[in-house]
């Protein structure tokens, strides 16, 4: 049997995922027609909205409503948010009415809530169906519309939710036996404006694989399911990890984002910086006489204030991660602080301790201090405590006051904290050398 051209020249899902990222628009397209017909519709599916979005716009209008209506409801209108709005017509234009109704709904809906995320496709039977009754039904359900059966939800004339029942239970109960006699009544559902992270955390409380979203009649909207709180999980994940960068979250894959839009991105946070670090400049100004009579000083600025730098990093990253999986909440900022103090005296001991040691090493080895080896020694070590438990309290408190304040505590980032314990490392380095050294070298 002799291979058609399309079949000798098929590229394998991997091969054209692996290089997706580098591709021109033209190749990308190129590359999903070679793609073998058994895993295209697989492939596409696995596309985030942006690219399929991008894809779907390339394809001439005949193609593009084959794709455009494989996607559900929820992923429809991630797609649409995902486009310019001029190209949302383009869209839209190739679904069904009922389709372009359940769209719309969805897009009324915040995208970071549950009612945004949810899809309004789900199995549903009433509460008076005999078990033969109700498994005829989802059967029905599942060839027509409904793409997603974990669970079948009892809901009355009203739409309102009453009860639900696996599949297990629905094929377990006798066939005789009424819905409403087996199904479990007690459902925890999610609000139609519940924010996605705690919908998120809901999903790892109980470990579902999808869960009802309503609204305050308790009737009920959609489902949002566990492959869609994957997808949440990895997004806030990223978000956190940029911002905790010391810049803001990109809101699309590094490659799509535009050289302008990447600049403007990055170059606030690094202006705040940078403005922080002159604070730095400032204060070594203000010390500049006490460096000129003791020059060896300046020898040990770079070890105290990185130290103290590294401690805030590590305390704000432990802090903002324990916030953001709900492992402690804004009224136990007094726990933490009584603990991180604890923690930043005796991390800054033990650094205070090698800091010394090192000062009589040397001393010892090349005579690099003189007679004032002991105070010098006092002074790195006793400014080493300080500052690593400064930046330990502050990298530990920051996350509480930004999130009491209202803002995300990731903006509480590592050289945001780092540049504040710069400069305060400063004033606590020269302070305990002007206790030590006054009278010697100053």
């Amino acid at each position: 049997m002799v291979e058609s051209p399309q079949t000798q020249n098929a590229l394998s899902p991997d091969e054209l995922h692996e290089a997706w990222a580098v591709l021109s628009v033209d190749e990308r397209v190129e590359g999903f027609r070679l793609l073998p017909p058994s895993v295209v519709d697989d492939f596409f599916l696995g596309l985030s909205a942006r690219e399929q979005a991008e894809l779907i716009l390339t394809l001439p209008p005949s193609e593009r409503r084959t794709w455009v209506r494989l996607l559900p409801p929820d992923d429809l209108a991630d797609l649409v948010q995902a486009v310019e709005p001029e190209q949302v017509d383009a869209i839209l234009s190739q679904l069904d009415d009922a389709s372009r109704r359940e769209v719309n709904v969805l897009l009324a809906y915040a995208e970071d809530d549950a009612g945004g995320l949810m899809n309004p496709r789900f199995a549903r039977v009433r509460p008076d169906m005999s078990i033969d009754e109700a498994i005829g039904y989802l059967r029905k359900q599942a060839r027509e519309r409904v793409e997603t059966v974990y669970y079948a939800y009892v809901l009355d004339a009203e739409q309102r939710l009453q009860g639900v029942l696996s599949l297990r239970q629905l094929f377990q109960a006798a066939p005789d036996k009424r819905v409403a006699d087996v199904m479990q009544r007690d459902v925890i559902t999610v609000a139609e404006n519940t924010d996605q992270e705690a919908v998120s955390r809901t999903f790892s409380e109980h470990s579902f694989m999808a869960m009802p979203v309503v609204d305050e009649a308790r009737r009920m909207k959609g489902i949002v399911t566990v492959d869609d709180i994957v997808d949440v999980v990895q997004e806030e994940a990223t978000e956190d990890i940029q911002k905790v960068g010391g810049m803001e979250a990109l809101d699309a894959p590094y490659f799509d984002v535009g050289f302008l839009a990447m600049l403007k991105k990055r170059a606030g946070w690094l202006m705040v910086l940078f403005l922080g670090e002159m604070l730095t400049a400032t204060a070594m100004g203000y010390f500049e006489h006490e460096i000129a009579r003791a020059v060896v000083l300046s020898l040990f600025i770079p070890l105290i204030i990185s130290s103290g730098g590294n401690s805030g990093s590590q305390a704000t990253t432990l802090i903002i991660r324990a916030l953001a999986l709900s492992e402690m909440r804004l009224k136990d900022w007094w726990r933490v602080a009584r603990r991180e103090l604890g923690t930043g005296l005796a991390l800054g001991t033990v650094l205070g301790l090698v800091g010394f040691t090192r000062v009589m090493v040397w001393q010892a080895l090349f005579k690099s201090y003189g007679d004032h080896a002991v105070v010098i020694g006092l002074t790195v070590g006793v400014s080493l405590v300080g500052v690593v438990l400064f930046g330990t309290l502050s990298g530990s408190m920051l996350p509480f006051l930004l999130r009491r304040v209202g803002f995300d505590p990731a903006s509480a980032s590592a050289p945001f904290v780092a540049t504040l314990v710069d400069v305060t490392g400063l004033v606590i380095y020269f302070t305990a050398a002007s206790l030590f050294l006054r009278g010697s070298l100053l």
